[in-house]
């Protein structure tokens, strides 16, 4: 009895050791297990890319596209296809706007247990979004929630897309995401060269977030850097 109690446990910890194994392995932010992965671009330029995650939203793109307008700033949106079904001429005003557009999956699930053709249409049907508005440029894939295990990263590598993630996200921590000034000092104090920020703009909920991007912007330039779209930053690689 008390042997197989022991086993028992045993069996338990490697489980749960596994469990947290694979937990970590898929949000790895400079690791996947096939294909291309960029959280940052090792460059001696000074340059950062400046990227959004979610939407387009017909209340917050337009101010959002006002005020990179108005800094002269060229970012990098990671749509999902539903939202771009959902608010065509929000998405047709990123492209027109000179921004890069990248893929964000359509529905936006945690896709490490999905299966390949899940996969496949989940993406396929956001690359599909994106034509449809007329985007023409490279379109690269940010996996939701940043969780990636086997079968995406297999399939990224099959078809050649190069995963984006990110190595600056100020709105990880909730004592951060709640100030606006507290979102921008982080972005500002932490950049270097090659650093590419991850911001959630799109939604009521990411009001401090629309409001620290004067700040970070000015307070990146002011310390030297200029903004790139991902596709311009990954040359410097």
């Amino acid at each position: 009895m008390r042997r197989t109690l022991i086993l028992s446990l045993v069996a338990l910890g490697l489980l749960l050791l596994a469990a947290y194994g694979v937990l970590q392995l898929s949000s790895a932010r400079s690791f996947q297990l096939f294909g291309e992965l960029v959280a940052r671009v090792e460059t001696d330029r000074p340059v950062v890319a400046l990227t959004f995650d979610d939407g387009p939203t017909p209340d917050y793109t337009g101010p959002v596209l006002d005020l990179l307008a108005a800094h002269g700033v060229a970012a990098t949106f990671f749509l999902t296809g539903r939202e771009i079904e959902e608010n065509p001429e929000e998405a047709r005003a990123i492209v027109a706007a000179g921004h890069e557009i990248g893929n964000h999956s359509y529905s936006h699930p945690r896709m490490i247990f999905m299966s390949p053709d899940a996969v496949r249409a989940e993406i396929e049907a956001t690359d599909a979004a994106i034509k449809s508005i007329g985007y023409e440029g490279p379109v690269h894939f940010r996996p939701p929630f940043g969780r990636k295990l086997v079968v995406l990263p297999w399939h990224l590598w099959r078809t050649g897309r190069t995963t984006i993630m990110w190595d600056l996200e100020p709105e990880t921590w909730p004592e951060i995401a709640a100030d606006a000034g507290a979102i921008a000092e982080h972005v500002i104090a932490n950049a270097t060269n090659g650093s590419i920020v991850i911001l959630h703009v799109m939604y009521e909920s990411r009001q401090t977030s629309r409001e620290a991007l004067p700040a970070i912007i000015e307070g990146l330039r002011a310390r030297g850097f200029d903004f790139v779209t991902v596709s311009e930053l990954l040359p410097e690689r």
